[in-house]
């Protein structure tokens, strides 16, 4: 059902007649996976476990908004931890850390999910279509663009803290492009954004 077969197009009109709601006539992995459950459940619905305890992929409008926050919930724990607070070499870290800050996420009890205070695992960014420009009319390009940059600075912060650091937030990104790679090319730009 990907882009590297020649059924690709087909399928994304199957999957969009299939499911009202879809917006474009793109398959894409989250519909076709939901496409094989419902109509080959026999051959799929053995193999497959759906979690639902654990908030793997959080929706942008969800969680742009509260990052500052999640954050500020978590330097509030590693203030009374001395043990979070003490650098260690980043093989240890990873595991030590992640120990003791998981018991401490339970004693305050910060959930996962959307009314939760975890930090997202994945920040799925559906409906802003970055390589078309055909984003969700719900919100605006620019909507995306900078809940794209909150979520970026975010993740660079998690791992900039490991090695004691952490970035001050700037108002405005100052990043040189990559040679162009692949076929998408951000469609919502800031005007004088990314060296443009």
């Amino acid at each position: 059902m990907g882009p590297q077969t020649p059924n690709y197009d087909s399928w994304g009109k199957t999957l969009k007649a299939e499911f009202s709601d879809k917006l474009f006539n793109e398959s894409d992995d989250q519909s076709a996976l939901v496409y094989l459950l419902l109509h080959e459940k026999h051959k799929w619905g053995d193999k497959v476990y759906l979690e639902n305890e654990y908030y793997f992929e959080g929706y942008w409008l969800e969680i742009v908004g509260k990052l500052q926050r999640i954050e500020e919930k978590y330097l509030e724990i590693e203030k009374r931890s001395s043990e979070l607070r003490r650098r260690k070499a980043e093989k240890v870290a990873a595991a030590v850390n992640g120990m003791v800050r998981e018991k401490r996420l339970k004693e305050v009890k910060m959930r996962f999910g959307k009314e939760g205070w975890r930090r997202p695992f994945i920040t799925h960014f559906t409906g802003c279509q970055p390589c078309s420009g055909d984003h969700n009319k719900m919100y605006s390009g620019e909507n995306c663009w900078e809940g794209m940059m909150k979520a970026l600075n975010f993740a660079d912060d998690q791992v900039l803290r490991a090695f004691g650091f952490i970035m001050r937030r700037c108002p405005a990104m100052s990043l040189p492009p990559l040679p162009q790679s692949g076929r998408c090319r951000l469609a919502f730009r800031r005007p004088g954004s990314l060296g443009h």
